[in-house]
């Protein structure tokens, strides 16, 4: 069994390796390009008690242990559900940069923002390829329920090692997808589970250093280092 897993694992890093052109989840990304997208439909559905990130938003926020100064990337920041706990994290000195798809979502982060006079949040474009950040900018990235949603997760993640410091962090939190035990709804979104996810990011030149077991059901709670 354990044989039969690394094959498929290595066929499918393989595959992503050779097909940098061919997106793995076609279209998952279409409604977060639509201009007409609804900002507070969208807030109602990823701002919730009922969602196990959202519930347990201050204990994350807290063991993705940012210090004051750091500069750090909220990707897939969506409605900010995260940003503003990490901006009061690393404080007037540090940066937050929320990294997004959806200009909508970017307008609306900015107004929060702007409402909470958090002067240390940069809002971000990013492209399906492309985090779109300079150069060693950054000293950990932070991807929630967000991975998943990466089309083309080889050249994200080569950007994204690029935009670490050597040495930065970055912070993998997704569904768990278990066949078998996961809802038909994660097994047909998701397209792979943590090992998978965990392989792609180790070849993207990251190394695995600490998992969070003990804050989450619902999803895994991942830490890499930039190598």
């Amino acid at each position: 069994m354990m044989k039969l897993f690394r094959t498929s694992l290595f066929l499918t890093l393989t595959t992503l390796a050779l097909a940098q052109d061919v997106s793995v989840k076609p279209g998952i990304n279409d409604k977060f390009l639509d201009p007409k997208l609804n900002v507070e439909e969208w807030t109602k559905k990823f701002e919730t008690e009922s969602r196990e990130i959202f519930q347990q938003r201050e204990k994350i926020a807290a063991a993705a242990g940012l210090k004051s100064g750091m500069v750090m990337a909220d990707i897939g920041a969506g409605t900010g559900l995260f940003t503003l706990h990490f901006a009061q994290a690393v404080g007037e000195k540090g940066k937050v940069y929320a990294v997004e798809i959806a200009k909508n979502f970017l307008e609306h982060i900015k107004a929060r923002a702007s409402k909470a006079s958090a002067s240390n949040v940069q809002a971000i474009l990013c492209t399906e390829r492309s985090v779109e950040l300079p150069e060693a900018s950054i000293d950990l990235a932070f991807i929630c329920d967000v991975y998943h949603h990466f089309e083309f997760p080889s050249a994200s993640l080569a950007t994204l090692h690029k935009a670490l410091k050597p040495g930065g962090e970055l912070v993998l939190i997704d569904f768990k997808r278990i066949p078998g035990e996961s809802s038909d709804f994660i097994m047909g979104h998701v397209r792979a589970g943590q090992e998978v996810f965990e392989a792609e990011v180790i070849a993207a030149g990251f190394e695995k250093v600490d998992e969070v077991k003990d804050l989450l059901k619902e999803n895994y709670f991942v830490t890499f280092r930039r190598k």
